[in-house]
C-alpha cells in the first residue's frame, strides 16, 4: 500500500530540464521544439511555466535568453527567489542542445503514458459506475479517448489561440509548398475540385439527388481517385449495394468496359485485358468496402479508428442508416430527430478522425412538383439538421433524366448548394452511362 501511495505518474525531470536548457542555449531550436511538444507535456509545474513563457516570447518574436526569460517570468508573477539560479542550472546540466529533439521525444512519450493512465482510470470509473447502463457507450468512449491519444490530440478542452496559430502557420507553410494547388484531396473531377478546394480534412460533404442520378457512381469515383492518388486508406460503407456490385462498378469505370458486358460476362479479348489491368490498379489501393446494412455511425467510427492511414470515408447512404436501433425510413414522428442525430454524429466523426467524410443522401420529392427540377437546399429540410451540419452540399441533376429529348444528353450539373470554403454555383460534369461513371467536361475534348 505504501508503494502505491508514493508511486508517481511517468515523467522525466532530466529530459524536461534538457529541453528548456537547450532552448535557452540555442534559441534557433525553439521552432522545432514547439512543433513537437506542448506545455501540457511537462510534468513539473516550474518547467511547464518556463516553457509557456518561452513559447509566448517566441510567438512575439522577442529575444530569448536567461535574462529576458527571467524578466517575463517576473512580469507574469511566476518567478521565485530561486528562478535565476534554476535557469542557469538548466543551461549548465544540459548535455548538448544538438540532441534537443531526443529530449523532447522523451518528454512527449512520458506525457502519452500519463494520458493513457488517466484515460484508463476514467474508463475504469465509468465501467464500475452502477448507472453506466449498457457497455456500448462505455466502449465507444474508451475507443474515442485512446484514438485521440494515438493521434496526438486531446478530446475537447479550451486551446490557447497562440497554439492554434502555430498549427495554422504550419498548415499554411505546407500549402505554400504545394505550389498554390487545392489544399484538399483531389476527387478526380477537376472543375469540382477547383470550386470546393478538394476534399478537406474534417469536412462533412453531402452529395444529394433523387434516385437514379448517379450518387453512388460519383462517390466511387472520388473514393478510387483518393485511394490511388494519396496511397491512403479509404473506407466505403455501402448500406444498399453489395461489395460485389461495388467492385463491378469500379471495374466498369476504371477499365471503360460496359457494365452490361460485365454483368453478362460476354467480353472480348480486349475487354478482358482492360479488366485485368483495371483489377491490378484497383487491387493495389487500400480501398476498403463494408456492405453491412445495419451499421450505425458509432460502428463506422470504431472501424475507421482502427485504420492507421485513413484518408477518406464514404457512406452510401444517409436514409438507410440506423440510430438507436431505428431506421431513418421508419414511419414514426421521430424521423426528423433520427436524421438530425445521424448528421450531427457524422460531423463529429469527420472532426475526430480529421478526414473528409462524404455521405450520400436522397432528396425529398419536393423538386418533382416544380417546373425547374434542379435540387435546392430546402429539399434537404425533411432531413433534419443536415444542411447546417454539412460543410459542403452538392446536388446532382441531369436534364435527360426527366426529358428524354434533352438537347444536352449525358451532361450532368453538380450544383454546389452550400460551400463553407467558397462560393456556390454549378459545375458541369460528363455522365458516361455505359460505364456508370462521371468525368470532367474537358475529358470529352481529350477523348475526341
Amino acid at each position: 500500500m505504501d508503494e502505491l501511495l508514493v508511486r508517481q505518474m511517468p515523467h522525466s525531470v532530466e529530459a524536461e530540464q534538457a529541453v528548456i536548457g537547450s532552448m535557452l542555449i540555442e534559441p534557433r531550436c525553439i521552432a522545432d521544439v514547439i512543433s513537437a511538444i506542448k506545455s501540457d507535456d511537462f510534468y513539473v509545474e516550474q518547467n511547464k511555466n518556463i516553457f509557456e513563457i518561452i513559447f509566448s516570447m517566441f510567438n512575439n518574436a522577442a529575444k530569448i535568453d536567461p535574462v529576458t526569460v527571467l524578466n517575463e517570468l517576473r512580469a507574469a508573477g511566476l518567478a521565485t527567489d530561486q528562478s535565476r539560479e534554476y535557469l542557469l542550472k538548466l543551461m549548465e546540466i544540459t548535455p548538448t542542445p544538438q540532441n534537443v529533439m531526443e529530449y523532447a521525444g522523451i518528454v512527449r512519450d512520458k506525457a502519452v503514458l500519463r494520458r493513457i493512465a488517466d484515460t484508463g482510470s476514467e474508463i475504469s470509473n465509468m465501467a464500475m459506475d452502477p448507472s453506466a447502463g449498457e457497455s456500448g457507450p462505455v466502449l465507444d468512449f474508451a475507443e474515442q479517448r485512446i484514438y485521440g491519444i494515438r493521434q496526438g490530440r486531446t478530446v475537447g478542452g479550451l486551446e490557447p489561440v497562440s497554439l492554434v496559430l502555430v498549427d495554422f502557420y504550419a498548415q499554411l507553410s505546407e500549402k505554400a509548398k504545394n505550389g498554390g494547388n487545392i489544399p484538399g484531396y483531389a476527387s478526380g473531377l477537376t472543375d469540382l475540385d477547383n470550386a470546393i478546394m478538394g476534399l478537406n480534412k474534417s469536412d462533412l460533404i453531402i452529395i444529394a439527388s433523387r434516385p437514379g442520378m448517379g450518387k453512388t457512381s460519383i462517390a466511387l469515383n472520388m473514393a478510387l481517385h483518393v485511394a490511388k492518388s494519396t496511397k491512403k486508406s479509404v473506407a466505403m460503407f455501402s448500406l444498399e449495394m453489395s461489395r460485389e456490385q461495388l467492385c463491378m462498378r469500379l471495374l466498369a469505370s476504371e477499365a471503360f468496359v460496359s457494365l452490361k458486358q460485365l454483368q453478362t460476362g460476354n467480353l472480348t479479348d480486349e475487354e478482358w485485358r482492360k479488366i485485368a489491368a483495371a483489377s491490378s490498379t484497383i487491387g493495389a489501393t487500400d480501398l476498403r468496402l463494408d456492405d453491412n446494412p445495419s451499421l450505425t455511425v458509432a460502428d463506422m467510427n470504431a472501424a475507421c479508428r482502427r485504420l492507421p492511414n485513413l484518408g477518406l470515408v464514404v457512406i452510401d447512404y444517409l436514409q438507410l442508416m440506423t440510430s438507436a436501433g431505428k431506421t431513418v425510413n421508419a414511419s414514426n414522428e421521430n424521423r426528423t430527430q433520427i436524421v438530425s442525430d445521424i448528421s450531427r454524429m457524422l460531423k463529429i466523426m469527420a472532426k475526430e478522425l480529421n478526414v473528409p467524410v462524404v455521405c450520400l443522401a436522397q432528396l425529398s420529392r419536393a423538386n418533382e412538383s416544380r417546373t425547374n427540377k434542379r435540387p435546392m437546399l430546402s429539399d434537404l429540410r425533411e432531413s433534419g439538421a443536415i444542411e447546417q451540419d454539412a460543410d459542403i452540399v452538392l446536388g446532382l441533376y441531369r436534364d435527360d433524366y426527366y426529358n428524354q429529348e434533352s438537347e444536352i444528353p449525358n451532361v450532368a450539373e453538380c450544383i454546389i448548394l452550400k460551400n463553407r470554403r467558397g462560393e456556390t454555383g454549378t459545375v458541369e460534369l460528363r455522365w458516361l452511362p455505359e460505364y456508370t461513371t462521371y468525368a470532367s467536361v474537358e475529358r470529352r475534348h481529350e477523348d475526341e
